[in-house]
């Protein structure tokens, strides 16, 4: 492809006008949210894994839905987290882009999925509304194995991280970082969920 030019009204070439490009962006790498969300009245679980770049652009989407056992020998968180441990672990495997970080919901992603069930090689932070935090910090688990973040953004939000927050002059810190000033660290969830209700509810119907 030719390089381009202008010229003015009284045909004088013009020089282009100075301008960086922010594609530097894409190399502080990906952001993976994680949701998991009931799938019907006590079948199972779907759960999706979507990453995107710091500027919030879609990179990857992978999803997945398991089964809950069933039988009066299983106690009922048991069976969450059984479920839970099964679901994640199948999205991992399958994603084909390896993200800096992983965030999740608090609301939905329980502390011993990351803790205890579930080890991963990046930061893991689970996300509570500013307003929320209590209920999330007085988890059994997050104590002993999380550090509480609070972040500065369009929407507060504090951050559980594990096993802890990324740090400074990290790509993961400057990732965390953009999200934040974008707006963007709760509003992924919201597309993830519109997808999988995208996926089964084609699946569902053919």
């Amino acid at each position: 492809m030719g390089r381009g030019s202008s010229v003015c009204g009284t045909g004088r070439l013009l020089m282009a006008i100075p301008f960086r490009d922010t594609d530097e962006l894409a190399d502080i790498g990906a952001a993976a949210y994680l949701t998991i969300i009931p799938w019907s009245e006590g079948k199972g679980f779907e759960g999706a894994l979507f990453l995107v770049n710091a500027r919030g652009e879609p990179l990857e989407f992978t999803y997945n839905r398991v089964e809950t056992p069933y039988g009066f020998l299983w106690r009922k968180d048991d069976i969450r987290r059984h479920a839970h441990r099964r679901l994640a672990a199948s999205i991992l495997s399958t994603c084909p882009v390896t993200p800096k970080l992983v965030l999740c919901l608090a609301d939905e992603v329980a502390s011993e999925l990351f803790c205890e069930d579930i080890e991963l090689p990046m930061p893991v932070g689970r996300i509570a509304p500013g307003g929320r935090v209590a209920s999330f910090a007085s988890d059994s688990v997050s104590p002993r194995c999380e550090v509480r973040e609070a972040t500065e953004s369009p929407d507060p939000v504090n951050l559980f991280w594990f096993p802890a927050p990324p740090a400074d002059s990290t790509s993961e810190r400057q990732l965390v970082g953009e999200l934040a000033r974008r707006g963007l660290l709760l509003e992924p969830f919201d597309r993830a969920k519109g997808g999988l209700d995208e996926v089964y509810r084609d699946y569902e119907g053919a």
